[in-house]
């Protein structure tokens, strides 16, 4: 499994009349988007244009850092977006991740490292895009 970010983009941060170095936390979150897809075997099994990216970075970096993460499923609560958007359930046989919009896809289960490595993956994905705008990406907490 892996998550995948391309074309980042500064959704309304121009409209709002703020730079990046003066848009406070949330605005950061909500304004920086990109296409965000989930591969598996070598496939896309879901994507999404104008996705959260840099919400769903911080969101997850928040949730690794918990002491109890991994006995608790994931729900991205976004300010701006449904909740459920992105969602990493542990079953019986692992971690799944999938989404309220399509309840009934759900990737193949995978071990926790797993899990941990595609979000760090991730979250480095993220940062490096962030950082290609002419951001600082300080603001996403370490996973």
């Amino acid at each position: 499994m892996r998550f995948v970010c391309r074309n980042f983009g500064l959704s309304d941060l121009p409209r709002r009349g703020l730079t990046p170095q003066e848009a406070p936390l949330e605005v950061l979150l909500l304004d920086i988007e990109a296409e965000f897809s989930i591969w598996e075997q070598g496939r896309v099994v879901w994507s999404e244009e104008a996705f959260p990216a840099a919400e769903l970075a911080y969101d997850l970096a928040l949730w690794l850092q918990r002491p109890t993460a991994a006995q608790e499923d994931f729900q991205l609560d976004s300010m701006q977006a449904e909740e459920g958007l992105i969602r990493i359930v542990n079953s019986v046989d692992g971690w799944r991740v999938g989404s309220i919009l399509t309840p009934d896809f759900w990737t193949a289960p995978v071990t926790w490292d797993v899990l941990v490595a595609a979000i760090k993956r991730f979250d480095r994905s993220v940062r490096e895009g962030v950082a290609a705008m002419g951001i600082e990406p300080a603001f996403i907490p370490e996973p």
